[in-house]
């Protein structure tokens, strides 16, 4: 079988190390009945353990010629060639929430995790290879200066913690970063119930961290916000938003939803 070429298009580093790739499934804790989604399998470093350990598994792939070769070795493999970002997840959820794993590409990180964030209605947890830096990046606690958007949507709707940290020495090409697997767990119904709206929440952050130098009142004192009072929320307006807590951005949010909701 010929020797899959890693495409730079694709932001494709194959895991090499059977130390590595044994640790990662072994912090997965695989079922025999999960319904595991594994993003980017490429070579199938991680795919040819979860085939075996897995029966209700699928592998989504953009790249058609590690598609081909993946069908070549595993015959019973459910492969789905398509680009992740584009595919529906809601069309494999079945009656078991998703467990979804991967060591995807580090270009597209952010936008492969809010659209699991988007989904965690039918997805129970994740376990990804990311770059170390944007690992640390979503798990800063307030008052860290890397402290920012995706650390609080990450701690608003997840649970995220650093299982490990990866060298580039166990890829192919290496790397030029250092990379770290993160263990997400998405929050249920119940632990959400108090949560105010999605979008809105969002937004507020969004704004919030729009300059890192300036208030929150003068952050939010724009846009869609404009006319929103938020002096009712027992937030002092003169911090900035890398001073708050998770709690402080929910009261914003769940101000400015009344107010928006009731015009």
């Amino acid at each position: 079988m010929k020797k899959l070429p890693p495409l730079k298009k694709y932001g494709q580093n194959f895991l090499t190390d059977k130390n590595v790739i044994n640790k990662i499934i072994e912090s997965f804790s695989i079922n025999p009945d999960d319904l595991i989604v594994e993003i980017g399998p490429g070579r199938g470093a991680l795919t040819e353990i979860l085939v075996e350990r897995c029966k209700n598994f699928y592998a989504v792939e953009i790249d058609k010629g590690a598609s081909n070769l993946l069908k070549e070795r595993f015959p019973e493999l459910n492969i789905i060639h398509k680009d992740f970002l584009k595919f529906d997840l809601s069309g494999i959820a079945e009656n078991l929430k998703l467990r979804v794993i991967g060591n995807i590409p580090y270009n597209i990180t952010k936008p492969i995790i809010l659209k699991l964030i988007k989904n965690r209605n039918i997805i129970n947890d994740s376990m990804l290879m990311v770059q170390l830096e944007f690992a640390e990046k979503i798990t800063a606690l307030k008052n860290h200066p890397d402290y920012g958007i995706m650390s609080v949507l990450m701690r608003h709707f997840t649970r995220t913690e650093i299982c490990f940290k990866v060298t580039p020495n166990v890829f192919f090409p290496k790397p030029k970063v250092h990379s770290a697997v993160i263990k997400i767990n998405f929050k249920s119904g119940e632990e959400t119930a108090h949560f105010p709206d999605d979008k809105i929440f969002t937004q507020i952050v969004n704004a919030a961290f729009s300059g890192r130098r300036k208030t929150l009142k003068n952050s939010l004192h724009n846009g869609i916000f404009a006319d929103c009072n938020f002096d009712a929320c027992g937030i002092d307006l003169s911090e900035r938003a890398e001073q708050l807590e998770i709690e402080d951005f929910i009261k914003l949010a769940n101000c400015a939803t009344q107010q928006l909701k009731s015009k």
